[in-house]
C-alpha cells in the first residue's frame, strides 16, 4: 500500500485492512518450553482471587528468551510477561516494589527486542490479546474474543473488545488519509474534501462504538477490579510505589524503573487522528510544554509514543513530518466545501473526546466519590483515589491528572477548527 511520499504501510507493521491491529490473529500459545508462563497467565484470575499469584510467580525459574523465534512469538511473550508483571505488582494487599528475576530478566529481554517498555501497555492488552475468525468484521465488538484478563470478568473482556473494534473501524481511514496527503501535494482540493468527509464519518462511527462500553462493562467492576491492574509505576507514590518498581536481576542486582500504565493515549490510531488534522496537544497558552514530571522534556502525548510498537511509532513520526492538511485547508478559507469538511472532521474528533470524558466521569470520577463498601485494607489506585476530596486530583493509570488532561485535549481539538 503506497501513500504520500511512497509510504508503504507494511514497512511499519500496519495493515491496509486491519490498521494497527495485526492482520494475522495473535499467537494463542507459545511452545511447551514456556509452559510455566502460559499456565500462570491462564490461571491468573483464580490465583489472584485466592491471593496465591505472587507465591506461584516466586516459584518460577528464569526462562531464557532464546527459544522465541517469530515476531508472533515475541509479541505473545510480551503479552504473557505483561500480565504476570502487573498482576504481581498489584495483586496483593499492598503493591509489590520488587519484581522477581524470573519475570524481570526475560521481560527486559523481550521488551528490548520489541523496543517497548517492560510493563503492561496498550499494545499488550489490546493489539496482541485477541483472536477472531478470519474474514470477520473486527469493527463489530462481538466479533473478537479476548485471550487473557486479570479478573476473569466479562466486563474486562468487553473493555478490551470495544478498543479493538475502534481500532478496526479506524483502520479503513488510514489509507484514505494517506491519499489525502498525496492530494494535498497534487493540489487536488476535491479529493482532500472527499477524504475529510470519509474521515469524519469514521470518527463518528468510532464514537458510536465507544458508547457501547456501557452495555457490558460495569463502572464499579471497572473502577475497583479492573483499573488497578492497568496501573503503572510512575507517579504512584500515593498508591504505594514511591520509587517505582525494582526489576531484580538476582544477587542483589537490578534497577528501579517507573513506567506509565496502560492508556488510550498509547493508541497509535488516536494519535494518527490528531496528527492528520494538525491538532497540537500539551501546550499551555504561552506555548510551553506542560510539565508532567520535574524536568520533563516531552509532552504526555509524545511520551506515550515510547509505549507503541516501533513500526507504529516511526509511522507517526513520518506522518507528523509530512502532514499539512490543516495549512492546506486554511489557504482555501474562501472555499466553503473543503473548510466545512475539515471543520466537520474536527467536530467529530472533538465529539469522540466528549464521549470519552463522559465515560471517564461514569467509570472513574463517580465511583471515586462514593465511600468504599466494607473493610478494604488494599492499597492501589482505586482505594487511594477514593480518599481524595477533589476530582481534579484524580490520576489516570498513565499517571496524569486525568480530567485536566482529557478536557485540555478536547479543548485543543476544538481550537483546531478554521473560521469560514
Amino acid at each position: 500500500m503506497l501513500g504520500s511520499n511512497n509510504i508503504r504501510l507494511e514497512d511499519f507493521d500496519i495493515s491496509p485492512r486491519t490498521g494497527f491491529l495485526p492482520e494475522e490473529p495473535p499467537l494463542q500459545r507459545l511452545q511447551p518450553f514456556y509452559k510455566d508462563w502460559e499456565d500462570i497467565v491462564c490461571q491468573a484470575p483464580a490465583l489472584l482471587r485466592a491471593e496465591e499469584f505472587r507465591t506461584r510467580v516466586e516459584r518460577l525459574p528464569v526462562h531464557p528468551v532464546s527459544e522465541l523465534q517469530s515476531e508472533r512469538d515475541w509479541k505473545r511473550a510480551y503479552l504473557l510477561l505483561s500480565v504476570i508483571t502487573n498482576a504481581y505488582i498489584w495483586g496483593g494487599r499492598r503493591p509489590a516494589e520488587v519484581l522477581p528475576p524470573a519475570v524481570s530478566i526475560p521481560f527486559i529481554a523481550v521488551s528490548a527486542h520489541l523496543e517497548l517498555p517492560p510493563t503492561a501497555t496498550y499494545s499488550a492488552m489490546n493489539l496482541w490479546n485477541f483472536t477472531y475468525l478470519q474474514g470477520s468484521d473486527l469493527s463489530v465488538v462481538e466479533n473478537c474474543s479476548i485471550l487473557h484478563t486479570f479478573t476473569g470478568t466479562p466486563d474486562e473482556e468487553w473493555f478490551y473488545q470495544v478498543s479493538i473494534a475502534i481500532e478496526a473501524r479506524g483502520a479503513i481511514v488510514i489509507p484514505v488519509m494517506l491519499k489525502a496527503l498525496e492530494a494535498v501535494r497534487e493540489d487536488e482540493s476535491k479529493t482532500v474534501t472527499a477524504c475529510l468527509l470519509e474521515f469524519a464519518n469514521c470518527v463518528k462511527e468510532s464514537g458510536v462504538i465507544l458508547e457501547r462500553m456501557y452495555e457490558k462493562c460495569s463502572p464499579e467492576v471497572f473502577y475497583h477490579q479492573i483499573r488497578p491492574f492497568l496501573t503503572g509505576s510512575k507517579n504512584m507514590s500515593a498508591a504505594g510505589l514511591p520509587n517505582g518498581v525494582f526489576y531484580a536481576e538476582g544477587e542483589g542486582k537490578g534497577y528501579w524503573h517507573q513506567y506509565n500504565g496502560g492508556s488510550n493515549a498509547q493508541s497509535s490510531l488516536i494519535q494518527f487522528f490528531d496528527i492528520i488534522l494538525g491538532v497540537e496537544h500539551a501546550r499551555n497558552k504561552n506555548s510551553d510544554l506542560i510539565s508532567i514530571a520535574p524536568g520533563a522534556e516531552l509532552s504526555f502525548i509524545e511520551e506515550m509514543r515510547k509505549y507503541m510498537p516501533r513500526g507504529h511509532r516511526l509511522f507517526l513520526q513520518q506522518i507528523a513530518s509530512t502532514a499539512n492538511i490543516h495549512e492546506y485547508v486554511r489557504r482555501f478559507s474562501i472555499n466553503d466545501d473543503i473548510t466545512m469538511a475539515y471543520n466537520l472532521a474536527v467536530s467529530k474528533l472533538k465529539s469522540l473526546r466528549d464521549i470519552h470524558i463522559q465515560i471517564v466521569t461514569r467509570y472513574i470520577i463517580n465511583p471515586s466519590q462514593k465511600p468504599l463498601r466494607g473493610p478494604n485494607d488494599r492499597v492501589n489506585i482505586a482505594t487511594t483515589s477514593s480518599r481524595k476530596i477533589s476530582k481534579t486530583e484524580l490520576s489516570g493509570t498513565g499517571g496524569t491528572q486525568l480530567m485536566l488532561f482529557l478536557k485540555q485535549s478536547r479543548d485543543e481539538t476544538e481550537e483546531t477548527a478554521l473560521r469560514l
